[in-house]
């Protein structure tokens, strides 16, 4: 996957929009970031360790830090910062992000 070309936060730091060449940008909620963070904290070591992050509606952006050539690194305002992005996984939530959100919200309604 070719990296973005550009990566924008919005001015109230809850959205990143994603620009990949060629096509058109989409944006991505700082909360699905946090809570679908690629994190070992978050996805645990296989499927069967993944938690349910609860308490991120308002969690915002604080910094994104190029991480080689391949990723980056963004930091929430809950501190959380230990993901690493690639544009692999940037551009799978892309097409996915309603499901993603969906299943999140429906773990949020059972936990």
């Amino acid at each position: 996957m070719t990296a973005p070309k550009e990566l924008r936060v919005s001015k109230d730091r809850k959205l990143l929009t994603v620009t990949f060449p060629g096509h058109q940008p989409f944006e991505l909620p700082a909360e699905l970031l946090r809570v679908a963070s690629p994190s070992a904290e978050v996805q645990g070591h296989s499927p069967d360790q993944r938690v349910t992050v609860p308490g991120k509606r308002n969690v915002a952006i604080l910094k994104i830090e190029p991480v080689g050539n391949y990723a980056v690194r963004i930091t929430l305002d809950d501190f959380h910062a230990t993901g690493t992005f690639t544009s692999n996984y940037l551009h799978t939530p892309a097409q996915e992000t309603e499901e993603r959100s969906n299943r999140y919200r429906a773990e949020l309604d059972t936990n």
